[in-house]
């Protein structure tokens, strides 16, 4: 990279078991660029993080490396990724961009150079740390809203009613947000809240919605586990040592990326019960599956005669099984457990089996 004069860096920001930002892959990325950092080259930075990192923590790195002076010798911007894993229809070139600067030339410069490839436009922001604020926010409002839906799902099971019929009714006033009950996981809306709140903490401030927002959505797993555990005990059986199939471990549909997957709460769960767990999902690679996370996948036409299924990712192969597929993958008077509620709600009436969605 020697020769370079643009350098832009899209490494990986997670967290760690602590939910604090894990800024290790950033700040190795950073010290790469920084020995080969030259007079006038740029870094642009797209990797989410807190409003301020760029200049407060990865800038002086460079400096220190370098030798050379910010916004002098050097200059830099940052322009947030907003790829939608699995989204054919907003790819890089169809969503519009951010872009900032360190200063009104470089700001400049940067948008131009975004402008060449992004059809959909850019947005020029104030400030690098204003950049990186709308950044963190966008995933963050997601994350909260989510959570309001997950938490209404609880309060209309614990009063016996349809989530999903009660959405439906309230969507018919024009400015309901069409939000789903669902697991929360994934490498941004999963992760980025914890950046922002991390930032919010160093400056004396709580973010309780924020906050709250994100315990709700990493116990939904449990909660699901719950409702199965109170299907089998209705039927007077036991959970525990049950075969129990789970279809989908990707952190959203018809996507491989399983990284930060909320499907591992479940599975977590459901061992804690001693319960004999096959999981499936053709989409992800199970040898990457298997290295990662030490869970061997199940192929879809190996899951036959389980307790219960578990539908906890809405794969498109999974949106039209008929009865014939029920009849092998499921036991007479089976559960079905329809996290994302592909279903509706009368389609077992006239099945022996239980079906519940959140």
């Amino acid at each position: 990279i020697v020769d370079s004069n643009i350098y832009i860096v899209t490494v990986p920001t997670p967290v760690n078991k602590e939910n604090e930002p894990d800024l290790s892959p950033l700040l190795s990325a950073t010290k790469l660029v920084g020995k080969h950092m030259n007079k006038n080259n740029i870094i642009i930075y797209e990797s989410t993080v807190f409003p301020g990192c760029t200049e407060e923590v990865c800038i002086p790195l460079i400096e220190s490396i370098s030798k050379l002076k910010y916004n002098e010798d050097f200059f830099a911007g940052y322009s947030p990724e907003r790829i939608n894993p699995g989204d054919t229809d907003h790819s890089l070139t169809k969503i519009r961009k951010i872009t900032s600067g360190s200063n009104n030339m470089a700001a400049d410069y940067i948008d131009k150079l975004y402008s060449s490839i992004i059809e959909a436009g850019t947005f020029k922001a104030s400030s690098i740390a204003v950049a990186e604020a709308a950044k963190v926010i966008e995933n963050t409002q997601r994350d909260v809203n989510i959570a309001l839906i997950n938490e209404l799902s609880i309060i209309f099971n614990k009063l016996d009613l349809d989530t999903i019929e009660v959405l439906k009714a309230a969507e018919t006033k024009w400015n309901f947000l069409p939000f789903r009950p669902g697991l929360v996981g994934g490498h941004c809306i999963g992760i980025d809240p914890h950046y922002l709140t991390h930032k919010a903490m160093q400056v004396g401030y709580v973010p309780d919605i924020v906050l709250a927002g994100r315990k709700i959505n990493d116990n939904m797993g449990h909660f699901i586990v719950d409702n199965l555990k109170e299907e089998f005990e209705e039927q007077g059986d036991s959970i525990e040592k049950s075969n129990i199939a789970i279809l989908g471990l990707s952190f959203k549909e018809n996507c491989p990326d399983f990284r930060n997957t909320k499907v591992l709460t479940i599975i977590e769960s459901l061992k804690k019960l001693k319960c004999k767990v096959n999981v499936s999902d053709d989409c992800v690679n199970s040898t990457e599956v298997k290295k990662k996370l030490g869970i061997e996948i199940t192929p879809l036409n190996n899951v036959t005669n389980q307790d219960a299924i578990i539908i906890a990712v809405a794969h498109n192969q999974y949106l039209n099984f008929c009865q014939k597929d029920w009849s092998k993958m499921l036991k007479p008077n089976g559960v079905i457990i329809d996290v994302k509620s592909i279903y509706e709600k009368d389609t077992f009436n006239n099945t022996n089996y239980r079906h519940w969605r959140l």
